[in-house]
């Protein structure tokens, strides 16, 4: 697991990294390394020598030792040799502290001096070996550290081949070419020397000097032999592989190590386009595997063909990166891994863009020759990172319980990816962290501060700082918080800064500051709150105010915690309160020692103590050291320090007081001890001198009183301080200004200074801040620009606010004057043989005041060594371009430019580029130039320019205008006119609001489209506060004018109107007016000539500007707008309209927007006027501008034209209502008919005329609806011109008379008529049931009784099955359809359908199993069918038919049995004096009809 790169510098970095098994194995190989030097130190022990006698003495050994291998095996005593060798070998290992042989060839030389391991071996010689790359030179670089981590796969196979692979290789050639040297003396003497470690190494230090001294012999061997000796020593490696296998197994552990890198890859900085190569070398068995990643991301070659190169050869590793662009920074990491563990080493890769043009011929392949201002840092990237702010938050002002969010962009250059800067907020230089009151937010390009609830506290100067590496960059503002609107007028407003100044069991101080503002009387004191955290239930701390801003609270519970609040009181009534205090514990500090607290509760912040347990103890002593702290006039603040006799048990204390000059002690808490060594005394009288004194207590007792203080006089002893002197005022900016003033005199405890402002002569204060600020000068913003203000400043501490300073001078807010800014963009717009016109950017601050002109000084360069400067001109130019004349040919020039306004001459520009004097051929025109932008809007910008002083050899015909964002790459310019413009200015639209862009134009001849001009901006689209536009005016005369206001002018600012930005002072078709802070332009005749776009610009000011277009359309309308202005209309809501009234009256009716009381109409038919008479009646609403007129009723010779003439001031209008022809006749009979509806309603009468509905029961119900009736109205139906006899009366009492039909049918088809009548008249209505009305109404009657039908049943009888439905009733007009599993059912004598009554019936006689199945019966009502559905099968045809059979089986015995027909009766009452006759029948008749209706029997 890897580590950021920022903790690696710690050494403890790795540790919650390790597992306890692979810190277990560490340890064991950091103990192994401690005992071989050899092995562990590595790169130490190299070190520790000359590299070169190092190599040299390894190389000896190394060759001594494979000499005596082929030696030993040539002669061909392969056993006892390898024997002899290895013992040898493992000898002067263990005397190395290596428990194994096989490693000591390879480890002691690769640990020494790193050897590439090829694919031929061969024996190499000294001087070989020298040119082996090893010797790389280790960079420092802090930033890097490697660790160590555990891995649990194993490689078993490659474990194995360990031993085999380390002899083999310098033993075996792969060529016929053997080499051999005549070295055997000193081989053997090299395998004798067993003695000490010491003599063997200078033994093999002198063989490796005669080595390289000796003369090498090359023996050419038979091919024969060459076989024979090729398989022996392929015998040999068998023998030593199994030997060396057998090593393994015993100690295999000892094979295996961790990898080291012996050289570290090393950081680059580079230029871009350039190539780079990491490199590393790695030491470790198994052989590690090297891995590369790219801020901790595995580094694919696959993913980018040909951008990454990585090779591992001969031991060495190495990472190329292919044409580095500026993405290519970053920190790299080479890992390297293995069956022990895995090692990471880092390096940096710093890109740099090079900003001139790119000169190849100062780089060669590899590094460059170029100094480079970039270094390696902690971070691993570029030393020096650039820092700015776009989009900056200004000025800000806000209200007590709003929101406010500052914010600004943070542009950092160069971008690193996934690392980000440090961004810290301040408020007067204290650190802020994200609270419930302020929020933090950093979006990866942006930064924000958010206030959820805007309090007086969070009024300050705000300060973001941006802190990359070890560079910063900050910005300030300052915050404004006026007071919250007071629920009640002339209450003062709220306190602030409540915090807690000390704290104990006893009581709690808290401490305040003063509001700035009053209400305009003085304040009375302060209420102090408190709520117990976790509680909403607030409680006053005091009865009567408190004016000092310091109160102890008392009356609280040990352990709890508490929040406090002010409220400031006035005459008028109390304010809001302030703030809420951060919580506060009721613990004493200096008894938190003995005290055992545990948090409990954590929602509600109490805190549980326990005393320690009492022992018996002694009565305590005295207290010593009281004194009083603090005095004020509502209490006075004792403290001492606890006795030093007191036992090992909790003292308390009681407080004795009595006045001077007496020895009369009063206890002051007599009921509850203090706990605290302090106390707060309350109730003393104002004026008088007290005395104190303090006792101890315990279970033992109360002890000896303490020293008496000094006499103490209840009044406050700090005073308030005296007022503040000299108040100056100086300019600062045009909206705000510095006021200064001297400290308050021996002002004591001293919180700060309130500051007030108000215009000269108005006597209206207003505060410039509502936290009290220190020191002696403060900045008062949100002044208006041009106003004189005057200023006046008082002090506060904690015992109140000082008088006020006296009132300063007068002084107007204007920007202060300073001189400008360098200009900037110097390029070369024009060159001839001896003379070049130069171009630039006017300074970015003007210093308040207009420049007045521009300096250009120039020198020249030869061989790149610069001259001495010279003046181009004397005189001042006042245009952004200049011609420098006389100058050589071919000569190269640098120039600079000075600005110059009223307050002197600014600072020189950066020196320009270097410019050839030489005469241009090109044909292509020039870079326009003087480039700027106005009346930037959130969405638009209007960007203007001049032509090229060069057009080239033809005419310049058309600009093309591009546009990007300002950190958008060169290849994101888009171009925003797909045709050349030929006007200087473009208006720019489509922007996205706070998006910052940056323009360029180019301008265009026959011969092409030459260089783009210097860029425009960046600028921001926003359209700032308070931003007017022109607005076209039309006066009552008709006079079209453009009128521009701004707020923002200096006294030196005017107005300046242009045509398509072209002046328009001498224009002959306007005249302008300007006047304070606001200009109209008039024009004398607005035509066709006057089409184009005017703009207004204010000089003097940050680019105020606006502009207005009339084109085609807009000239009509205001042309239009203009005669509506000179001959004026009465705006008309409703043109003359005509409508019938309830009595047939005629009203004709128009109504105007708006009526004065002059206004007259006058009233036309057929172009005579009429006047109010009999015949006509007028009347005007000025209010509402309602006008009307009302006949009584229209006859023939009233048709005609009918007109209103409305005239009101020099307004006038008019609206015409033509009736003739049918339009007449129609109005006419339509006012009859209205008078005779009048007339019928006189009587009784029918509001609603007669209808029908059939009811839930299937019956018609005829019903009409009567009005003005009375007692005596009668009400009689008719059918068919035949009175209805009803029984009951009509009580009209809900005005609803009904004719109820029951069971409707054919019979009652006809014409019904209901007939009211009085006194007073009749009235009478008809209803026609007939014909298709009849239809429709039976429709709806049938569809009643169909939707009434039961479900159908099943009923057994003797001859059969029957299905049957209840109706309400039945009616012939309603159609029954029977269906039998979907088929119709075909009646025959066997199936039968009919109605009996109100039921609907299916007879199947003598049922069959074919008559199963699902019945359905349909009534059809004439529209639509309404069905019932019944299953006749399975059980219910089984039960049905059962039944049918044992009815039938009773009919059939009954029918065969005698019985008696007429029986005798139960009970037969006989008269006294008659004769009862009792008789019977039997008869067969009687029999066969016993179930039918009964009728007399013939018998009888």
């Amino acid at each position: 697991m890897s580590l950021p790169f920022y903790q690696r510098s710690h050494q403890h970095y790795d540790l919650s990294y390790r597992n306890k098994d692979l810190r277990t194995t560490m340890s064991h190989y950091q103990q192994e390394k401690k005992r071989s030097a050899i092995y562990t130190q590595g790169s130490t022990a190299y070190s520790s020598r000359s590299s070169a006698a190092h190599r040299q003495e390894s190389e000896a050994f190394r060759q001594a030792s494979a000499s005596s291998f082929q030696q030993q095996a040539s002669q061909y005593a392969l056993s006892s040799e390898v024997s002899r060798k290895a013992a040898s070998a493992y000898d002067y290992g263990s005397s190395h502290g290596l428990t194994d042989s096989s490693l000591l060839l390879d480890d002691y030389s690769s640990k020494l001096s790193p050897k590439p391991k090829r694919a031929k071996h061969s024996l190499l010689s000294g001087e070989e070996k020298e040119n082996v790359p090893s010797d790389y030179m280790v960079p420092i670089f802090s930033g890097r550290q490697m660790h160590v981590s555990g891995i649990t796969d194993t490689e078993e196979e490659r474990i194995k081949e360990a031993a085999a692979y380390i002899a083999q290789r310098n033993l075996l050639a792969s060529e016929e070419g053997i080499t051999t040297s005549k070295q055997s003396t000193a081989s053997k003497q090299s395998m004798a020397s067993k003695q000490s470690m010491a003599s063997r190494q200078s033994v093999v230090s002198k063989q490796a000097t005669s080595t390289l001294q000796q003369e090498e012999t090359f023996e050419k061997k038979s091919r024969k032999v060459a076989i024979r000796e090729k398989a022996e020593q392929l015998s040999l490696r068998k023998t030593l592989e199994e030997t060396e296998a057998y090593h393994a197994k015993l100690n295999e552990d000892h094979l295996l190590h961790a990898p080291e890198f012996i050289i570290k890859p090393r950081s680059h900085t580079v230029w871009e386009k350039e190539n780079v190569k990491l490199h590393c070398s790695v030491a470790g068995w198994p052989e590690p595997r090297v891995t590369w990643y790219k801020n901790q991301v595995p580094i694919n070659v696959h993913a980018n063909p040909g951008k990454y190169i990585i090779e591992s050869r001969y031991g060495m590793h190495t990472l190329e990166i292919n044409a580095c662009d500026f993405e290519d920074t970053a920190q790299y990491r080479a890992s390297a891994m293995n069956v022990k563990g895995e090692l990471s080493a880092y390096a940096s890769v710093v890109v740099k863009r090079y900003k001139g043009e790119f000169d190849e011929t100062r780089f060669h392949a590899g590094a460059s020759t170029m100094p480079l201002s970039f270094a390696v840092t902690p971070y691993g990237y570029a030393s020096k990172f650039e820092i700015h702010f776009d989009d900056k938050f200004d000025v800000s002002f806000g209200r007590e319980g709003e929101t406010m969010s500052l914010g600004c962009r943070v542009v950092i250059t160069p971008e690193i990816k996934h690392f980000q800067p440090e961004i810290q907020w301040y408020r007067n230089g204290v650190p802020l962290s994200s609270s419930k009151w302020v929020q933090t937010l950093w979006s990866g390009e942006r930064a924000t501060l958010t206030f959820s609830h805007l309090n007086k506290e969070d009024e300050g100067l705000y300060t973001i700082r941006v802190r990359m590496g070890e560079y910063y960059e900050q910005y300030s503002a300052y915050v404004f918080v006026r007071d919250a609107d007071a629920e009640i007028e002339g209450a003062p407003a709220a306190p602030l800064d409540v915090k807690c100044l000390e704290a104990n069991k006893d009581y709690i101080i808290i401490s305040w500051k003063q509001p700035a503002v009053d209400g305009g009387s003085p304040i009375l004191g302060y209420f102090i709150d408190k709520c117990e955290v976790g509680t909403d239930s607030w409680s006053q701390c005091n009865d009567t105010p408190v004016k000092f801003a310091r109160f102890p609270v008392t009356g609280l519970i040990e352990g709890r915690s508490y929040i406090f609040r002010v409220r400031a009181v006035n005459k008028t009534g109390i304010g809001f309160p302030s703030r809420v205090s951060e919580p506060v514990a009721a613990l004493d500090p200096a008894e938190k020692a003995r005290l055992k607290s545990r948090p409990s509760a954590p929602w509600t912040g109490q805190i549980i103590v326990t005393e320690e347990e009492p022992s018996e103890g002694i009565v305590p002593g005295p207290p010593t050291d009281l004194s009083v702290t603090e005095a004020t006039r509502s209490y006075v603040v004792l403290s001492w320090k606890p006795p030093g006799q007191r036992g090992h048990e909790g003292i308390m204390y009681f407080v004795e007081k009595c006045e001077a000059g007496t020895e009369n002690w009063q206890r002051v808490n007599t009921e509850l001890p203090v706990k605290s060594p302090r106390f707060a005394l309350f109730d003393l009288v104002e004026g008088k001198s007290y005395c104190f004194r303090v006792r101890c207590s315990n279970s033992a007792g109360v002890g000896e009183p303490s020293e008496a203080t000094e006499v103490t006089v209840v009044g406050d002893k700090l005073d308030i301080p005296k007022a503040p002197g000299n108040i100056i005022p100086s300019r600062n900016t045009d909206t705000s200004v510095v006021v200064t003033w001297e400290e308050s005199k021996d002002a004591k405890e001293l919180v700060g200074y309130y500051i007030e402002a108000s215009v000269a002569g108005s006597g209206k204060w207003e505060p410039c801040n509502n936290n009290p600020v220190k020191g002696s000068r403060f900045t008062c913003h949100g002044l208006v620009t041009g106003q004189s203000y005057i200023f006046r400043v008082r002090a506060v501490n904690a015992a109140g606010l000082s008088e006020y300073s006296q009132d300063s001078e007068a002084i107007e807010v204007k920007a202060a004057i300073a001189p400008p800014s360098p200009p900037c963009d110097i390029t070369c717009l024009e060159s001839f043989r001896d003379s070049m016109v130069l171009g630039w950017k006017q300074p970015d601050k003007i210093g308040g005041a207009e420049i007045t002109g521009y300096y250009v000084n120039y020198r020249e360069v030869i061989g790149g060594v610069p001259g001495k400067w010279r003046e181009a001109n004397v005189k001042a130019v006042s245009e952004e371009a200049y011609k420098i004349s006389n100058l050589k040919e071919n000569m190269v020039y640098q120039f600079q430019v000075a600005a110059m306004n009223m307050a002197g001459l600014g600072a020189p520009s950066a020196v320009s580029e270097c410019f050839k004097c030489e005469e241009w051929t090109i044909a292509v025109p020039g870079p326009p130039h003087s480039l700027k932008y106005s009346e930037v809007r959130k969405d638009s910008l209007v960007l203007q320019w001049k032509p090229p002083i060069h057009s080239g050899r033809t005419p310049v015909t058309g600009y093309f205008v591009d546009l990007k964002e300002a950190q958008a790459k060169e290849d994101q310019w888009r171009g925003l006119n797909e045709a050349a413009i030929k006007t200087l200015y473009l208006k720019v639209r489509g922007l996205k609001e706070g998006v910052s862009y940056v323009f360029r134009v180019r301008a265009i001849n026959q011969a092409g489209v030459g260089k783009p001009s210097d860029l425009a901006g960046p600028v921001v689209a926003e359209t700032r506060p308070g931003t007017k536009e022109v607005v076209v005016h039309v006066d009552d005369d008709g006079i079209i004018s453009l009128n521009f206001e701004c707020d923002q002018m200096t006294p030196k600012s005017e107005f300046t109107w242009s045509k398509d930005y072209v002046s328009t002072e001498d224009s002959p078709r306007i005249e302008v007016e300007s006047k304070g802070n606001k200009t109209k332009m008039t024009f004398k005749d607005l035509g066709m000539d006057d089409l184009g776009l005017y703009s207004c610009d204010v000089t003097d000011t940050d680019g105020i500007a606006s502009s207005y277009l009339i084109d085609e359309e807009e000239l009509k309308r205001l042309l239009a707008l203009s005669h509506e202005h000179k001959f004026p209309t009465v705006p008309v809501k409703s043109e003359l309209a005509v409508e019938i009234l309830e009595k047939g009256q005629v009203r004709f009716w128009m109504q105007a927007e708006k009526l004065s009381a002059n206004a007259k109409v006058n009233y036309i038919f057929n172009e005579k006027e009429i006047f109010e008479g009999p015949k006509y009646k007028m009347h005007i609403d000025r209010n509402t501008g309602i006008i009307e007129m009302f006949m009584e009723q229209l006859q023939d010779e009233d048709e005609g034209t009918y007109s209103f003439q409305l005239q009101d001031g020099k307004a006038t209008n008019h609206s015409t209502v033509v009736l003739i022809g049918e339009v007449f006749k129609k109005l006419q009979k339509e006012a009859e008919f209205q008078r005779q509806e009048w007339i019928r309603k006189q009587g009784p009468h029918f509001a609603e005329y007669l209808s029908w509905e059939v009811t839930g029961e299937c019956n018609v119900l005829l019903k009409c609806k009567v009005a003005n009736i009375k007692k005596e109205t009668h009400i009689v139906w008719y059918k068919d011109e035949r009175e209805i006899s009803v029984d009951e009366k009509h009580d009209f009492k809900d005005g609803i008379c009904t004719l109820l039909i029951t069971e409707f049918s054919k019979k009652d088809a006809g014409i019904y008529e209901v007939i009211l009548k009085d006194d007073r008249g009749k009235d009478k209505s008809r209803l026609k049931l007939v014909d298709e009305a009849f239809k429709e109404l039976m429709t709806e009657v049938c569809k009643k009784i169909a939707l009434s039908a039961t479900d159908l049943k099943i009923q057994s009888t003797a001859e059969g099955i029957r299905l049957y439905s209840f109706v309400t009733y039945y009616v012939e007009d309603l159609k029954v359809n029977w269906s039998h599993n979907g088929t119709a059912i075909k009646y025959s004598d066997r199936v039968k359908t009919g109605v009996t009554g109100e039921q609907i019936w299916l007879q199947i006689n003598e049922p069959t199993p074919n008559d199963k199945g699902k019945y359905i019966m349909e009534l059809f009502d004439g529209k639509t069918g309404h069905q019932k559905t019944v299953d006749l099968s399975g059980q219910a045809y089984d039960e049905a038919y059962a039944e049918f059979q044992r009815l039938k089986q009773a009919a059939i015995a009954e029918k065969n049995r005698a019985r008696v027909l007429g029986g005798l009766p139960d009970v037969v009452t006989i008269q006294e004096g008659k004769v009862s006759v009792m008789r019977a029948c039997a008869c067969s008749f009687c029999t066969r009809n016993m179930f039918q209706r009964p009728r007399p029997c013939s018998f009888f």
